[in-house]
C-alpha cells in the first residue's frame, strides 16, 4: 500500500494499491522533486471515471510502468472533486497545450509546479496513433536531463499564460432587458430541433439553463423559453440517459438522441435537475412530477450516507461499462415471462439488436402505456431482478456545495410541492453540513465516514451552502438557517472577493500555495463560483435583518453581476444560473411576505410557494417574527401576503391568487 490509504478521498484509496509510489498534492512532495531533481508527474481524476480506471488497470498497476514513474518521477495523484482549484489550473493549461481536455488528466510539472507538458488519457504503449505512456515518460526523462533550460523556459511562459487567462472578466452595468432577451433567443437557436436539448453528441444535462429558462418565461414573458425547457427535460426524463427503474440521471449522453449515457450517476447532476423538474411540476406538468418524485428516491435510497449525499456512483461495474443497467430481450422474458418480457421490450425499446454493445439496450420510456398497473409491476420486477446484479461503486465523499445544492433543491421542492419529508431531509442534510464540514469558521469542501477532509471549500461551496441555509430559513422560518448563512456569507465575502476588481472573485480560498489563484465565471457542469455568490448575495439582502448589511451585499451583487455581460453576449448557453439570478434581481427582485394568523393552517403561503415565479423570496411568519414581516400582520383575522417589487410594495392581499397575479 502507497501513501494513499489514509486518504479523505475514496477515489486516491483506489489507487493505494498501485505499485505507483503515489503522494498527495503538497509541498512534501514538491520538496521532494526538488531534493530528487525529477520532474513532478500529476495525474487528475474521479473516482466514476471510466477511462481513468481504464489508465489506472492498464498502466498503474503495471510493475514495469509503475518502476519507471517511480524512478523518474515523483508522483501525485489529485481527486478533482475534492481539489477542484488545482483541477481547474491544470486543466486550462491542458487545453492551452492539446486544444482539449478531459479525464484522467497527465500533467508533467517542474518542481516549482509549473507545467511544461500536459494529455489526458495515454495507453500503456503506442495504439491507434496514441502515443504510449512508455514512451512519453522516457521522451519527458530526455528532454529534463539533456533541455533543461528549455523545460524551465516553456514551463515559465505557460504559467505566465496562465495568471494572464486568470484576469477577472470586465465591469458593467446591470444587464438590461434587451441583452437578457438576446441571450434567451440566442440559447433558443441552439436548441436541437429534432432530439431537444442544446448541441450535439456527446450530449450534457443542460442543468443549469432549465432553471433559467423557465424564470425567463415566468419573470420576463419569454414563453417559448418556457417550451424549450419542457422539451428538453421530457426528452431526458424519457431517455436512456434517465434510469427507467430507479430514477436519477446519468452523468451524459454519448449520442445526440439521449440513448446511450455515459453511466456515471453525479449529485450535482441529479440536484440541479431536481431543481429544474420541481419547478416544472409545481406548473402542472405530470411527468415532471414523477421524474421529481423519482429523482428524490434515488437521491436517498442511492447516495445517502446518514451524514449527507455521497458524491456518485461509478461508469463501470467490475470494470465494465453499464453492466448493471443494459438488457436484452431474452433476459427481460426470464424475469417477466414470455408475455410481460415482449411488452416490456416494446415499452422500453429493447431490441434484438440492442441500442448499447453486444446486442443489449439501455431503458427508454418514449412514451407512457396504456396499462399503468402491469407497467408498475413490470417496473418491480425488473429492478428487483436487477438489485440482484452486480453494483457500480459509490464515492461516499460528501462534497460541500453538491450537497447545498441538494439541500435548495429539496426545500424548494417540498415548500412548493407539499412535501414535508423533503424538507426534512434538507434540514437533516444541512444540519450535516453545519456540523462537520464547517470548521473554525471556515468551510471545509468535503467530508468522509464523518470526518471533515483537510482541503478548504472554494467559493462554490460557501456561496452553495449559504444559498441553501437561506432556502432552509424561508420555508421553515426558522432563524438558526439565516444564522448560519449570514456569517457564512460574512465569511465568503473576506476570502473570495478579488480586492483589486469590486465584483469580481476569485474561486480558491485564499488560504491555498497555488501556482495562482484561479477564477472561471462560466457556468458548466456546475454554476460558477461567482454566479453561485450572485445568488447568495441577492438572497442574503432580502433576508438579513441589517439593514447596512443588505445594502453592502446589494452594492456588491449589483457589481459581480455587472461582470456577467460579456459571457451573456458572447456565450448565453454557458451562463445559466447567471441568467437566472440576473432574472431575479432585475424582476424586483420579488419578494412576498405572508403574515399568518397564529390559528392558520399555512394554505396560503403553501398555495403562493407552488404558483410564484422562481427566484422569488417567501417568508411566512407571525407579525413581527422576520424582518419581512415587521409591521405586517393578518387583515381582518384571515393570513396576509405583501407582494414587493424591490423596494415597492403593494398593498396586503388575503387570497393567494391575487398575490400570484401581482407577481406577474
Amino acid at each position: 500500500m502507497n501513501r494513499l490509504a489514509q486518504s479523505s478521498s475514496p477515489y486516491l484509496k483506489q489507487h493505494a494499491g498501485n505499485p505507483v509510489d503515489w503522494q498527495e498534492w503538497g509541498d512534501d512532495a514538491f520538496a521532494q522533486a526538488r531534493e530528487r531533481d525529477v520532474p513532478v508527474l500529476l495525474s487528475v481524476g474521479y473516482a466514476a471515471c471510466h477511462w481513468c480506471h481504464v489508465m489506472a488497470h492498464e498502466t498503474f498497476e503495471d510493475e514495469h510502468l509503475a518502476e519507471q514513474m517511480n524512478r523518474d518521477f515523483v508522483c501525485i495523484k489529485v481527486d478533482r472533486e475534492e481539489r477542484p482549484d488545482i483541477d481547474s489550473i491544470y486543466m486550462a493549461a491542458t487545453v492551452a497545450m492539446t486544444g482539449q481536455g478531459g479525464w484522467p488528466m497527465t500533467c508533467f510539472l517542474t518542481p516549482d509546479g509549473d507545467p511544461f507538458y500536459c494529455g489526458t488519457y495515454y495507453p500503456p504503449h503506442a495504439r491507434n496513433g496514441m502515443p504510449g505512456f512508455t514512451e512519453v515518460m522516457d521522451a519527458i526523462t530526455r528532454t529534463w536531463t539533456q533541455r533543461r533550460d528549455e523545460v524551465l523556459v516553456a514551463g515559465t511562459k505557460i504559467a505566465e499564460h496562465l495568471r494572464a487567462n486568470s484576469e477577472s472578466l470586465p465591469s458593467g452595468p446591470l444587464p438590461d432587458a434587451q441583452l437578457l432577451a438576446d441571450a434567451v433567443r440566442a440559447i433558443l437557436a441552439d436548441e436541437d430541433p429534432r432530439s431537444s436539448g442544446f448541441g450535439g453528441a456527446p450530449k450534457f444535462p443542460p442543468t443549469a439553463l432549465l432553471e433559467s429558462l423557465l424564470r425567463a418565461d415566468e419573470l420576463a414573458g419569454h414563453a417559448d423559453a418556457a417550451d424549450a425547457a419542457t422539451r428538453t427535460a421530457h426528452a431526458m426524463a424519457r431517455g436512456g440517459i434517465y434510469d427507467q427503474l430507479a430514477g436519477g440521471f446519468a452523468r451524459y449522453a454519448v449520442d445526440a438522441e439521449w440513448v446511450v449515457p455515459h453511466f456515471e450517476k453525479m449529485l450535482y447532476d441529479n440536484a440541479l435537475l431536481l431543481r429544474a423538474y420541481v419547478h416544472l411540476a409545481r406548473r402542472g406538468d405530470a411527468l415532471a412530477l414523477r421524474i421529481a418524485e423519482e429523482t428524490v428516491a434515488f437521491l436517498d435510497e442511492d447516495l445517502w450516507t446518514g451524514t449527507g449525499y455521497a458524491s456518485s456512483l461509478d461508469a463501470d461495474t467490475e470494470g465494465v461499462e453499464g453492466l448493471t443497467y443494459v438488457w436484452r430481450p431474452d433476459e427481460l422474458v426470464a424475469v417477466l415471462g414470455p408475455d410481460d418480457g415482449a411488452w416490456a421490450a416494446e415499452v422500453f425499446t429493447v431490441t434484438e439488436t440492442g441500442t448499447f454493445e453486444h446486442g443489449s439496450s439501455t431503458l427508454q420510456l418514449l412514451r407512457d402505456p396504456d396499462d399503468l398497473l402491469r407497467f408498475a409491476s413490470v417496473r418491480t420486477r425488473l429492478r428487483a431482478a436487477r438489485d440482484e446484479r452486480p453494483q457500480p461503486d459509490r464515492d461516499d465523499k460528501v462534497v460541500t456545495a453538491w450537497n447545498a445544492m441538494a439541500v435548495t433543491a429539496l426545500a424548494e421542492g417540498g415548500a412548493a410541492l407539499g412535501r414535508s419529508s423533503w424538507v426534512e431531509r434538507a434540514a437533516e442534510c444541512a444540519r450535516g453540513l453545519l456540523t462537520l464540514h464547517r470548521v473554525d469558521g471556515d468551510v471545509r469542501r468535503s467530508s468522509l465516514d464523518g470526518r471533515a477532509a483537510v482541503p478548504l471549500g472554494g467559493l462554490d461551496d460557501y456561496a452553495a451552502f449559504v444559498t441553501a441555509l437561506l432556502t432552509l430559513h424561508q420555508v421553515t422560518g426558522e432563524v438558526e438557517w439565516r444564522t448560519a448563512a449570514l456569517e457564512i456569507v460574512e465569511r465568503m465575502i473576506a476570502v473570495f472577493v478579488d480586492p483589486e476588481a469590486e465584483g469580481a472573485w476569485y474561486d480558491a480560498h485564499d488560504d491555498v500555495d497555488l501556482l495562482l489563484r484561479p477564477r472561471d465565471p462560466v457556468d458548466g457542469a456546475t454554476p460558477a463560483g461567482a454566479s453561485l455568490a450572485a445568488e447568495a448575495l441577492l438572497l442574503a439582502s432580502l433576508l438579513t435583518p441589517d439593514l447596512d448589511a443588505a445594502a453592502r451585499y446589494e452594492e456588491l451583487l449589483d457589481a459581480t453581476i455587472g461582470r456577467s455581460g460579456l459571457i451573456l453576449a458572447k456565450a448565453p448557453r454557458s451562463a445559466g444560473h447567471w441568467l437566472s439570478t440576473v432574472l431575479a434581481r432585475t424582476a424586483g427582485p420579488l419578494q412576498v411576505a405572508v403574515a399568518q394568523t397564529v390559528a392558520g393552517d399555512g394554505a396560503m403561503a403553501t398555495a403562493i410557494r407552488r404558483g410564484a415565479p422562481g427566484g422569488t423570496v417567501i417568508v411566512a411568519g407571525e407579525k413581527d417574527s422576520l424582518p419581512l414581516l415587521a409591521d405586517r400582520g393578518p387583515v381582518d383575522g384571515a393570513d396576509a401576503a405583501y407582494v414587493c417589487h424591490g423596494k415597492v410594495c403593494d398593498l396586503p392581499v388575503t387570497e393567494a391568487a391575487v398575490a400570484l397575479l401581482r407577481l406577474r
